[in-house]
């Protein structure tokens, strides 16, 4: 990556990433090439995606023809838990750069816990870091990992993840898992950092319509989602929005602008429902979720 910028957060392992990146999870694999070509013309420079999501090939092939060098983006991809596993984790990563078409991948994350499995997700993070320690990938890190999974973790092995990418925004904060990740220096990473991921019975809906987001977002001239976008950087949470409308992806980039006040940081901190929106990582089975990743 190019010099630190105050838009950037540096990784506990010193490697420097942006505060803001851009996924393409649920994005079909023939809209990813044209969705991740609009994030980089408009000023991306992370790209967030996984061997799950089916779309790698795309990222690879849009970051190919942007003419933007490649030491100026920063590339993360994740593990599937069916490549979980010493060899096969090596060589889910062998996969992972033959369809992005690159020899270095900057982060390199376990996408889920395997916790009915433990002992192969431990295995698969030696991986990560024969990796690491080879200079195929740059950092390591995790993601959905909860409490016991980051404590069983840091007393199994060697390098401590660089990022815990988890559900992360104002009704999910996770707090008790963010702390103990802060404590050995493990950066929190928001997937579905606006709330998308939110569909709660009884009608509640997302914090896209809170009405004190959108006081706030009133206040600033901006919108729900970049008020939580603002909320998420002014608390040191690397954020990975999704969109593939050109607006959107643009809008959800321009969050520099303008800053919060302590005490909106603070009425957003109290929207907190305690309800996650997305699956709970213990139930993340081979049976039930397992599948194979193809080759490159």
């Amino acid at each position: 990556m190019s010099d630190t910028t105050d838009t950037d957060i540096t990784l506990n392992n010193g490697v420097v990433m942006p505060a803001i990146g851009f996924g393409v999870f649920q994005t079909p694999p023939e809209e990813t090439k044209t969705a991740v070509a609009e994030a980089l013309r408009v000023g991306y420079r992370h790209i967030d995606t996984a061997a799950a999501y089916g779309n790698e090939r795309g990222v690879g092939k849009a970051i190919a023809e942007s003419g933007i060098p490649r030491d100026e983006i920063f590339i993360e991809t994740k593990i599937w838990i069916s490549d979980f596993g010493y060899d096969e984790t090596l060589h889910a990563f062998e996969k992972a750069t033959g369809k992005l078409g690159i020899d270095t991948i900057d982060l390199l994350i376990l996408h889920q816990p395997l916790t009915t499995e433990f002992d192969r997700t431990i295995q698969a993070y030696k991986a990560l870091e024969r990796l690491y320690a080879d200079g195929k990938v740059r950092a390591i890190g995790v993601s959905n990992f909860m409490v016991e999974d980051l404590t069983e973790l840091f007393t199994q092995t060697d390098v401590v993840p660089t990022v815990n990418q988890i559900e992360l925004h104002p009704y999910f904060q996770q707090e008790e898992v963010v702390a103990v990740g802060r404590e050995h220096g493990v950066l929190p990473q928001a997937w579905s950092p606006i709330g998308g991921v939110v569909n709660y019975e009884g009608g509640e809906g997302s914090p896209l319509q809170d009405p004190t987001i959108g006081e706030i977002a009133t206040a600033h001239g901006k919108s729900p989602a970049q008020v939580m976008l603002r909320w998420h950087f002014q608390k040191g949470v690397q954020v990975i929005p999704k969109s593939v409308h050109e607006e959107r992806i643009a809008e959800n980039f321009d969050i520099f602008d303008f800053e919060l006040t302590d005490s909106e940081i603070a009425a957003i901190d109290a929207l907190e429902k305690g309800v996650r929106g997305g699956p709970e990582p213990a139930s993340m089975t081979l049976e039930k979720w397992g599948k194979a990743i193809p080759e490159a």
